[in-house]
């Protein structure tokens, strides 16, 4: 070592600096994975906070909204892309240097965000969150991954769909492989369905606002929206669509409980379950699953409009208290009560109409909640299989001979849908009940690609909602 060598200066340590907006990012994917929590829920109040302490603006705000759900949708994609980056199995990996890497994959392969910016900010986020060390590695990587686009990458790291079609649609779309294989059996069709399918699922949903009747409409909200951000919506007379960057909770209306946001296949469901018609009276409405509320609430209204009062049931008592905001101040007769539909306290051939929304996988709503998939197991279907019997099995006790039942999930999955019903109806796994299938599609009336009935699924990619399901049975003994 020479004299001006041994004079030079150390390097100053370079303290690294916080991004508060991949900051809060990456905090929001930590809770999605260390506390099972939901984007959509946990989002909303580290943005809030953050807006409150002046350090956020509302591109601030697009900015971390588009890293947490575009990482969480891709997920399955960036992790085939970061494994072929790596010299170690995926699993050993540590899941808080997973994040950075995956948000950083999303930032370069699906965003305009520019390359070295997407890696320096990356890099740096790992500075503050994992340190220097960790943050080589995160450099490292992330270099590898910025050496080609998305599609390239897709091309080398998919198996071909000719020799592996479900593992290939996994890789491409972003899903686990038992969803495809599912999402496939219920769709039915070819490749193109179930990839215009997959593709939706990975598309940001539109909010949907829902006009209660008596309560509000929707040319209120359309012109509170303005024209720039509000749509009428496409299939329910309930339902305006907002423009993006809107904020429901800014409306008057959705202030006072006049209005919610509720997707338009919801508001479908609630509303046919509604105009099913019915052989005699029709004064008793029950929603025997009615957390957290939405549904309720629109039954309510259309109750209240025809002179019916709706007893909302709901098993766990935090549910019970969103049923119960979401009905305050509904004008007609109701009452919101804390009770298990598969041991009801109310006596046989108590109601008219019933909806019973069973508890489900919520694979109709990977839009919404994309972690979902991550989430759920194959095994997860055996669990909910006997609650949603027991719960179709009582509806169709608790409701008059005459009066009309809807069984409904937010899941495609036939082992949910359609064979829970046959299952029911034919006394599998407990006594044959007397009723009848009732074809849901007149009641949708407009909605297309209503299949052959008589239930009705609905589809993201063919009808712009959530894949609800919706059989409507009524009692005939």
């Amino acid at each position: 070592m020479n004299d001006q060598q041994r004079r030079r200066p150390a390097k100053p340590h370079r303290r690294p600096k916080k991004d508060p907006v991949r900051f809060l990012a990456f905090e929001a994917l930590r809770a999605v994975d260390e506390r099972d929590a939901y984007a959509n829920l946990v989002l909303p109040p580290l943005l809030k906070k953050a807006r409150a302490k002046g350090d956020f603006d509302s591109r601030d705000a697009a900015l971390a909204t588009e890293l947490v759900y575009g990482t969480l949708r891709r997920q399955g994609t960036y992790d085939a892309i970061v494994a072929a980056c790596i010299d170690r199995p995926l699993r050993e990996v540590d899941p808080p240097v997973l994040d950075v890497l995956t948000m950083g994959a999303h930032q370069l392969l699906g965003t305009r965000i520019p390359t070295h910016a997407a890696v320096s900010a990356s890099v740096e986020l790992a500075r503050v969150v994992l340190g220097e060390g960790r943050a080589k590695f995160v450099n490292a990587v992330l270099r590898k991954v910025s050496a080609d686009d998305l599609d390239g990458w897709v091309a080398r790291v998919a198996p071909p769909y000719d020799e592996d079609a479900e593992d290939h649609l996994a890789v491409v779309h972003s899903h686990p492989r038992w969803v495809v294989s599912a999402l496939w059996d219920a769709l039915g069709g070819g490749r193109a369905g179930i990839e215009d399918l997959l593709e939706a699922d990975n598309e940001r949903p539109e909010v949907t606002l829902v006009a209660r009747p008596g309560r509000a409409t929707t040319d209120e909200l359309l012109t509170a929206l303005g024209d720039d951000n509000g749509l009428p919506g496409r299939w329910s007379p309930h339902a305006v669509r907002m423009g993006e960057g809107g904020e429901p909770g800014a409306l008057t209306a959705v202030q006072e409980g006049r209005a919610g946001v509720q997707d338009e296949g919801s508001q479908l469901v609630a509303v046919a379950v509604a105009d099913a018609p019915v052989e005699g009276s029709d004064t008793r409405w029950l929603d025997g699953c009615a957390g957290p509320g939405g549904k309720a609430a629109l039954l309510a209204a259309l109750a209240a409009e025809r002179g019916a009062a709706l007893l909302a049931a709901e098993k766990q008592p935090h549910r019970a208290r969103l049923v119960e905001r979401a009905l305050a101040g509904n004008p007609g007769p109701y009452q919101v009560i804390t009770a298990d539909g598969t041991r009801p306290p109310w006596r046989p051939g108590s109601f008219d109409r019933i909806l019973m929304d069973v508890p489900c996988s919520g694979l109709g709503a990977l839009r919404r909640r994309p972690e979902a998939r991550w989430r759920r197991r194959p095994e997860d279907l055996e669990g909910f299989a006997p609650l949603q019997r027991g719960l179709l099995r009582e509806a169709l006790k608790a409701v008059r001979v005459g009066g009309i039942v809807g069984y409904a999930t937010c899941s495609p999955h036939l082992a949910e849908t359609r064979v829970v019903v046959e299952d029911v109806l034919k006394g599998r796994g407990g006594e044959p009940v007397e009723a009848e299938w009732v074809d849901a599609r007149p009641l949708m009336p407009g909605v297309p690609a209503l299949g052959d009935g008589p239930d009705v699924q609905l589809w993201p990619h063919l009808h712009g909602t959530d894949a609800m399901y919706l059989a409507l049975l009524r009692r005939t003994a």
